[in-house]
């Protein structure tokens, strides 16, 4: 593959200049592993290695190379592996609380057009899930598409598209069976050459069959769901960007169980469209929709215009994003604090040393 069936563009090259007059090359991130990055460009594809500089200069995980990421390289023949020393500025992702630490952001793909939210419907669908699934599509800056799998399983596939269509206001509910290839053609009509999407969802939602399907061959492990709950088990173990028939690129990624809002707001709101528009009929302005008198909102869910659990889920979903926001500051003022406390503590000590004051 050429930069360009890559997704390699006049913005991406404009922003890499700088890089390349240091004699650096740019690759794009088509797995991440840890300690490593598979990385592909004009050269080829191989393996590259963060360098040390970009490693202390990352204040977390999220600053670090993540899949579909463009990056600027470094390849001498005195290295057992090219370096990567730089990340390009992203044009969105889309993240996630670090299920491991509380205050980390991790970010499942980057530099995506496009999210497939898949869910399967072999049972009814998890409207909740779905809902936090799309506040961190909206998020990225990508425009999400709902891909409901499984069909021939359902009881009523109609019924659960409706279901959905009900709380993804403004998003296009595809309905596909991928294992006997129904629907799917739908998902590269969506991705035109040298653009990229993601498909998140949960374990066994069929994203690795709908990816066989796509590419027409067998190239994701796939397993059974438990008959006796529904649910999957993961087959796949890493985030990787596949080109698919067409030109466009897909980036696969694990089945997600935590899936921790990041601290941004922006989504929420997307998702909810309707409770935005009620609350410009509250009597204060900055009502939260909880007791407070003359709430436009609380009165939509009680004349049976507003559905309860939408509601709800709006409210859980605002508080984790907002005590994301919390947690994110709190690590970014501990680290500017530790910072200044190093410079002091040189300076301190140059002085000691010198006699100077």
């Amino acid at each position: 593959m050429i930069l360009q069936d890559l997704g390699y563009s006049e913005k991406w090259e404009a922003l890499f200049a700088p890089h390349g007059a240091e004699g650096r090359v740019p690759v794009r991130v088509i797995r991440s592993d840890r300690g490593s990055a598979l990385v592909a460009g004009a050269g080829g594809v191989g393996r590259a290695k963060p360098s040390a500089r970009l490693l202390k200069a990352a204040r977390g995980a999220a600053d670090l190379p993540a899949v579909g990421d463009w990056v600027a390289a470094t390849a001498r023949g005195d290295l057992d592996m090219p370096l990567i020393e730089a990340v390009l500025p992203r044009a969105g992702a889309i993240t996630r609380g670090d299920p491991g630490k509380s205050a980390e952001v991790q970010v499942l793909a980057a530099n995506i057009d496009t999210v497939f939210v898949v869910h399967p419907i072999a049972q009814p669908p998890n409207l909740r899930r779905i809902e936090r699934e799309l506040a961190l599509a909206w998020d990225s800056g990508a425009v999400p598409v709902v891909a409901l799998t499984k069909a021939d399983l359902s009881a009523d596939p109609e019924e659960a598209q409706a279901l959905v269509e009900g709380v993804a206001v403004g998003v296009e509910v595809l309905v596909m069976n991928a294992l006997a290839g129904e629907g799917v053609r739908a998902i590269l009509d969506r991705l035109p050459p040298r653009r990229t999407a993601v498909l998140i969802g949960p374990s066994g939602a069929g994203k690795s069959t709908l990816i066989n399907a796509l590419l027409g061959e067998r190239r994701q492990a796939t397993r059974e769901i438990r008959v006796r709950d529904g649910r999957g088990r993961h087959t796949t173990v890493a985030r990787e960007l596949v080109p698919l028939p067409g030109g466009g690129l897909l980036i696969d990624t694990p089945g997600l169980r935590a899936l921790a809002l990041t601290g941004s707001e922006d989504g929420i709101a997307a998702v909810f469209p309707e409770i935005g528009e009620l609350a410009e009929a509250c009597r204060y302005r900055d009502c939260t929709h909880n007791a407070e008198p003359g709430c436009a909102v609380r009165s939509a869910v009680e004349a049976g215009n507003l559905a309860p659990e939408r509601l709800v889920n709006y409210h859980k979903l605002v508080r984790e994003s907002q005590v994301a926001a919390m947690k994110t500051d709190a690590r970014l003022r501990a680290e500017e604090e530790r910072k200044w406390k190093a410079i002091h503590k040189a300076a301190k000590q140059f002085y000691k040393k010198t006699g100077k004051q």
